[in-house]
Parts: C-alpha cells; structure tokens; sequence
C-alpha cells in the first residue's frame, strides 16, 4: 500500500476492510466542514463467489482549511488488551507548515477510537511504520523517531541510519527496527569478518531495541555486504535459542533479486522478472508451502515457491493491492490480488483470489452455470478429506502400536539385565508376574523347571581359583579386557565367552555392553599364532533359545585338527568399543566368564552343563586413559621387540587376519624377510623370532607379520593389521619387491574337507536330537504301531488266506480299526510347557551348530 492513497485496503480476520475518506456536502451542494473517514467490512461469499459487504462505520472530524489524507493503515497490538487491531493513521495539513497525525483505532463494532495525535513541522514521507502499543516510527533527515499511545511525545533514537528495511518484534527484545548506517569502525571490536565487510562496503546492518535502547548486531540478519543493495526485508521467524538470536528472513534488492537468509547466512537467490521491487511478504497455502509475495513498484506482483529451490510461480500486471490471509475459512492462507480498473470505481469488483493449488477464484469467471459441477467437486473433495483422516488414524494407531512395542521390548530388556546383575551379585532376583507385566505366559506352570537358576545349576564344580589373571589395554577406540584361566580349568570348557556389565544402576541406559570375543593361543615355541574370532558370524536365521547365558561366540575345534599344542596361555580377550564408555566419565565394568563345562567322568556324548562366572571389575576412567596407564608399550631393544604378553594378546585381538600363499617360479622369496627388516621397519619379538612387529611411523605402525617358508619359492605370509586400508598399503609394499613371475593367493580359514566332515557330524547330532526328542518315553510313540499287547506283530504280517473269507476280513477290520485307536491316542498325547521348552532349546541349538558350519564352509 502506497502513501497518500485516498482508498486503501487492509486484510483483518479473513475480511477485507476498505478505508475511504469522502466530505459531506451540505443540502444546497457546497462543501461541508467535516471530514468522513469511512470502513467497510467485505467477505468472500462462498455461494456467489464474489466480496460482500457485511458492515461499516463512520469516523468524522472537522476539516475546515486543512487537507486530509490516509498515510498509511496496518494491523497491530493494542498494549492496553494485547488484541491486535487495524490500525490508520491520517495526516491533516493546516497553515504555517504545521502538520497534524493522528493515529485511529477499529474495534470490532466499526467504532473508532483516536489512540493520540502528534504535531510535526514537517511531513513524513519516507519509511513509516506501525508496530505495537500502537506507536508510529518514521525517519526523517538520517534520524530515527518515534511515538506511542503510552508516552505521546515524539522520541529520537541516538542513532543516524539511511534507510529503515523493517520493523517488527522479536522473541526476547520486543520491537526491534532493522536499518542500514554509514559503517562504524572503533578502534576495539571484537567482529571478525563483519569489521572487515564493513570497511570494504561501507555501510552496515544494525538493529535497535525501541524498548530497551540498546543495538543488536547486524550479522545476525545478514551480511553487511548486502547492505548496500537490500529495499525491503521480510522476517518469517525468530526465535532465542541459548541465548542466542536464530532469524530466518527474505529481502528484495534494487538488482532485482530475491535473496533468502537463515542465521545470516545466504540459503537461496532468486532472479525477479520485474525492476524495482519495494516489498516483500510471505504467506503459507493449504500444501504447507511458503510463498514469497513481491510487489514491484510498476504495479506487477510476482510470488516464488520454496518447495525445492527458490523460483518464480506466477506473476501478475496492474495490481493496485496484495493482500494475504484466510479469505475463504479453509485454515490456510491465500493470495487476494485488487487489480486497477479505471473503468469501475469498486476496487473489490475486480479481483483474484488464489493459493496457485487447489483454491482459483476470479470475478470475471461466471460461477451461475458451475454450481451442480461445483457442488460435486465439493462433495469429492469431502469424501476425498475423509478417505485421507482414516488413512491419518490408521497410521496414527500403527504408530502407537509400534511405540508401545518398543517400550515393552526396552522394559523387558532392562528387566533381564537387571536380573543378570542379582545373578552375578548373587542376590535373588524376583520376577515380576506376566499378569504384572500384562504379558500371557508360553508356557505352563510347573513348579520344578529344568533349568532353575540356582548357583550349583550355573557354577557346578567350579575350583576356587580359576582365574590366573584379569588386565584390561586401551588400544586406539577399542577397549580389551583379557581373562588368563588356569590350564586345568581352561581345558574343561568349551564355547567361552566374556561380557561386560556396567556396574551402575541406570534406568535409560543398558548396562549389558556389545562386544566381541577372540581366543588367542601361542604355542610354546612362539613359532604359530592362532587367533579364533567372534566377530564374524552368519546372519541370523533362528531364535536363540539359550535362557541363561549369552553365547554369540560358537567354536568348536575338532579333536582331529593337526594344530601346535597349545601351552598355559589360556586367555579369552573381549574387545568393545571406547567411546561410549567414555561418556560416563567413569564407569566400572564386571567381567562374566560364559562357557560350557564337561564333567570327566563322562564321555563326549553327554551334555555340558552352562556356567557364568564373575571374574573381577575393571575400572575405566578419563584420567587414566590421559596418562598412558592402560597403553600398549611395544618398544626395541636390541634389534627386538619388547612387550608384555598383555600388550602382544591386545595388538592381535584389536587386528583382523589376513594369510597369503607367495609362491614364485623363477627366483626365491629372499626379498621378503629383507622388505620386512628394511622398508617396513620391522623387529621380531623376543620371544617368537619370526612374528615382527612394524615400528615404521604411519597406518601401519603396529602390524604383525609372520613369514613362514616352506621351500625357497614358497611361503606364507600372514599379517595382523588393524584395517582393510593398512592392508593395502602393506600389499602394494609387498609386491614393489616380488620377482615378477610371483604369484600371491588369499588362504581361507579352514580346509573344505575339515568343513564338510564337521558338517556331516553336526547334521548327523542334529537328526538325533530329533529323534530323541519326539520319540522318548514320554511320547511313548515307539508302541503305537503294535497289534494290541501283541509287541512286534504288524498288519503286513496278516496271512492272506484270512482275507478270503468274510469272517476274516472283519476280523482284519476290526484289528485295523484298534490299531488306528492307538495311533490316535499315541499322537494326542499331552506334553507340558517345561519339557517341550527343554526339546525346543536341544533342537535350536543343535540346528545353530550346524547352520553356522554350513556357512563357513560356504564362505571357503
């Protein structure tokens, strides 16, 4: 809306008010003393599709030699009731240069009420604006001023700006005015890169609190190197985020760009189609779209989408006015375009009402003959609106379900860990109920299980001492705490794991923590390593049933398997990550020892009884990491390695495995027990002379090498490195010093002969845990085949003369008959939950052993 328009038009509560000043004139046809400033209130009519008018008002005052004109009219706060109102403010020129504003009010009942009113001995043209209180700001001869109902004396601010781009509130500041100075450079600022703009431009943003008097800083709206081309701004949102202002604005420029800035940061430009853009506003559509209004000063108004990037939608000519709000009452806003029309004096009779989606109204369509195609468009649109709410609910009631999921899985989770703290504490632990718990039981009731969680059940014939050693490493993000068993101890287990648990009682956190486990084992002699990995596994197929124990670790090696005899080494490593410990600052881990234990007196065939054990805690904390106390220490002397065996068992745990067969044609491998000395900087440890350790400065500091030869063009060549790229780095090394004809081969872990003869055997043990287990003396299924108490005799033993006679075929009748009797009553028989989960838990772990076999042996 331009200034000095006797006719203007402001958008309040989805009606359109038009403010116009006309003067009475008296019976005889002269001119009256009095002034009328009249409103009239126009809605959008959803049956004739046109603007009507619902009421209007009258405000006169006495206009005998002074000239009345509107300057401006906008909606803002009243300070006495916070209700938002129109505003006008009208203008009255008298003699001797005086002018006179005064600022009116529009109460819902078309009453107006004079807010105050200000004598001037100028007239204010250049940036107007009405913000809340009602107050009036203006400037004028580079000066800031201001007025408000509540003080009603014209105020300075003490700041020179040439031009005022907008005003409005901010969170946690009230009114605040964006404008453009002559740059400010004190000898002191702490500004960065916003001084340096400053100087180079010359002018700069700045921002002034009309409440609190004070200046905000520029930067955070935009860059002071768009200050010296910036017209208009439009701030969409502001908040206060940690005390720190978050803006997110548009501004039109004199290079007729669109520019869009979020945090002072530039987000999207947009080239306009027409010259000298003065405004700029926004308005969101029923799509949720964000739309940019600008109106040029030609009279064209042009809008641009932000949907995927920022690009003009459609443009319009000969627009008088563009107003936004909710016209039509559908919740959303929509564009209303007064288009200039000499020929009609009603502003509103030419028009354009439109979102650029769904809504398209225009007073030169005839919507007459329309209405039953209209009211069916309607009627889709209904039932389209309710077809999508049920779809809203459906997804909405999937979501709670998912939800509730989700916090019953959380529940049931923390409950087991908590239970597997009592357990190791060995404090009892009571369940809570499943009607507690509002779960239904699997199983039945019974009052002795199987498997009670007792202390001999989970620790039977445990020695006293069993854990020779408990240290902990730090290694890059991993942390490796290594149990050392005793000899004795260590080769009555099978299927060791260890796993860590915070010792912290936390409700939102689980204390159980993820790691892998690795069984490392030296010989002697120091000549092999052997490293057996729990990291790698088959992706998930089945349920593990196992209720006491976590086993994500399952080994076996084969009491045929031509190895190195293993000595006391005996320790089980588990490695998990760092850093989410290290969130808790301090945190205490105990160590839980899984296995499974064969009694001696017993032979393979029989089942090993699971066992947990609490081996000690580990204590982890920042301080200690800081200073090196859990790092591992591999330094030379004397043309060796030296390190502890703790520092030796975390480099080959935190390592991955990798064995390659060099076999060379022409000329012997001589050069790679020199590449390993030379290039790579390797020195043998002290006591194992052919596994190196590299010391050479890089990724691959800390790589294991072992270089076996079996003949002089022949030999193995296997590394221990912590990544696929020092892998890399170490083959593409390699192959700079092979002879040329040399041929390098990637080993697989495990022959396919040894796989498949393991195979056979687990799905062999697989078919006779079902066998035994449908078919034990519970089922009595072995009798239900028989001839009466005739054991042994079946129907094919039936002689087929007995079936010439009539006599005889009833007599084979009524045998068939007894015999089906039985096999009923044999099938139907009743079996209780706790012994179908024993069959269960048998059949799920004999089906894991052999699916994690056939898997290796696929991957050979």
């Amino acid at each position: 809306m331009l200034p000095g328009e006797q006719e203007q038009f402001l958008s309040y509560n989805g009606e359109v008010l038009v403010f116009h000043l006309s003067k009475e004139k008296d019976v005889e046809g002269t001119d009256n003393k009095t002034m009328n400033l009249c409103v009239r209130r126009m809605a959008f009519d959803a049956d004739t599709k046109l603007f009507v008018q619902k009421s209007s008002g009258v405000f006169t005052m006495r206009a005998s030699h002074s000239k009345v004109e509107i300057i401006c009219c906008s909606c803002t706060t009243d300070s006495r009731t916070g209700i938002i109102l129109p505003c006008i403010l009208l203008k009255k020129k008298k003699w001797k240069k005086v002018v006179k504003y005064i600022l009116l009010l529009l109460h819902s009942s078309n009453q107006f009420e004079q807010s105050f009113h200000f004598k001037l001995d100028y007239e204010l043209k250049e940036d107007i604006w009405l913000f809340a209180g009602p107050s009036v700001l203006w400037r004028h001869a580079n000066k800031l001023f201001y007025i408000s109902s509540s003080t009603c004396t014209v105020l300075s601010a003490p700041v020179h700006l040439s031009s005022v781009v907008w005003t409005g509130e901010v969170e946690g500041e009230g009114t605040v005015v964006l404008g453009i100075r002559t740059a400010c450079l004190p000898e002191s600022e702490d500004e960065g890169l916003s001084t340096s703009d400053r100087a180079i431009w010359g002018t700069e943003f700045f921002g002034y609190t009309v409440k609190t008097q004070k200046m905000l800083t520029g930067t955070c709206f935009m860059p002071h190197a768009y200050s010296r081309v910036v017209s208009s701004v439009y701030v969409c949102k502001n908040t206060m985020l940690r005390k720190q202002l978050r803006i997110s604005l548009v501004a039109v420029t004199h290079r007729n760009q669109l520019l869009w800035f979020q945090d002072g940061l530039p987000k999207g430009v947009c080239d306009l189609p027409y010259q000298k853009p003065c405004s700029v506003k926004t308005a969101v559509t029923s799509n949720n779209d964000l739309l940019f209004i600008v109106s040029f000063a030609s009279g064209n108004v042009c809008v641009v989408q932000t949907r995927d990037s920022l690009q003009v939608a459609s443009k319009w000519h000969k627009v008088k006015s563009v107003l936004v709000d909710d016209f039509i009452g559908s919740g959303s806003e929509q564009l209303l375009l007064l288009f200039k029309d000499d020929s009609n004096a009603d502003m509103l009779s030419t028009f354009k009402l439109t979102d650029l989606s769904a809504v398209n109204y225009s007073s030169d369509m005839n919507y007459k003959h329309d209405v039953p195609a209209a009211e069916g468009l309607q009627e889709n649109g209904l039932l389209t609106v309710q077809a999508l709410k049920t779809r809203l609910q459906t997804g909405h009631t999937s979501i709670r379900e998912l939800q509730q999921h989700l916090r019953l899985k959380k529940k049931v989770i923390l409950e087991s860990c908590r239970a597997l703290i009592d357990l190791v504490e060995e404090r009892t632990h009571i369940l809570p109920t499943a009607k507690e718990e509002g779960l239904v039981s699997l199983w039945d009731d019974v009052e002795n299980p199987p498997h009670s969680l007792s202390k001999e059940t989970l620790a039977p014939e445990v020695p006293e001492h069993f854990i020779e050693k408990l240290w902990q490493r730090v290694a890059d993000d991993s942390l490796v705490v290594g149990v050392k068993l005793t000899e004795s101890f260590y080769l009555s287990l099978s299927d060791v794991s260890l796993s860590l648990v915070m010792d912290q009682d936390s409700s939102s956190v689980s204390p159980i923590i993820e790691c892998r486990n690795k069984i490392i084992k030296l010989n002697k002699t120091f000549s092999a390593l052997s490293v057996s990995s729990g990291q790698i596994e088959p992706p998930p197929k089945k349920m593990k049933l196992d209720l006491h124990s976590k086993n994500d670790l399952k080994k076996e090696f084969p009491k045929s398997c031509s190895g190195v005899q293993l000595d006391g080494t005996n320790t089980v490593v588990a490695v998990t990550s760092l850093s989410p410990l290290l969130a808790f600052h301090r945190v205490r881990c105990m160590v839980l020892l899984h296995a499974k234990k064969q009694d001696g007196r017993n032979d393979s065939s029989q089942e090993s009884k699971k066992i947990t054990l609490l081996c000690g805690k580990v204590l982890l904390n920042l301080e200690d990491i800081s200073n090196g106390k859990y790092s591992v220490k591999m330094l030379r002397d004397d043309s060796y390695c030296t390190g502890s065996m703790e520092d030796i068992l975390t480099t080959l745990a935190v390592s991955v495995r990798f064995s390659f067969q060099i076999v060379s044609s022409d000329y012997t491998l001589t050069t790679v027990n020199s590449w390993l000395l030379g290039e790579m900087e390797c020195t043998p440890f002290k006591e194992c002379h052919d596994n190196m350790f590299c010391h050479k400065a890089g990724n691959v500091y800390g790589t294991v090498f072992n270089w076996t030869l079996k003949n002089p063009f022949e030999g193995v060549l296997t590394l221990f490195c912590r990544n696929l790229t020092v892998l890399f780095q170490c083959l593409h090394s390699l192959t700079r010093v092979l002879p040329p004809s040399s041929d390098v081969k990637l080993l697989r872990s495990g022959s396919k002969g040894l796989l498949s003869e393991q195979l056979a055997l687990a799905l062999e043990k697989e078919m006779l845990t079902l066998r035994s287990s449908f078919f034990s003396k519970e089922s009595k299924a072995e009798n239900s085949l028989t001839w009466g108490n005739e054991a042994g005799k079946k129907i094919t033993d039936v002689p087929v003369a007995l079936l010439d006679s009539e006599e005889g075929v009833q007599q084979f009748r009524k045998k068939l008959q007894n015999e089906q009797e039985e096999c009923v009553l044999s099938m139907n028989q009743t079996m209780n939950g706790a012994l179908y989960q024993e069959i269960a838990l048998k059949i799920a772990e004999a089906q894991l052993s052999s699916d994690m076999i056939a898997w290796r042996l696929s991957k050979s």
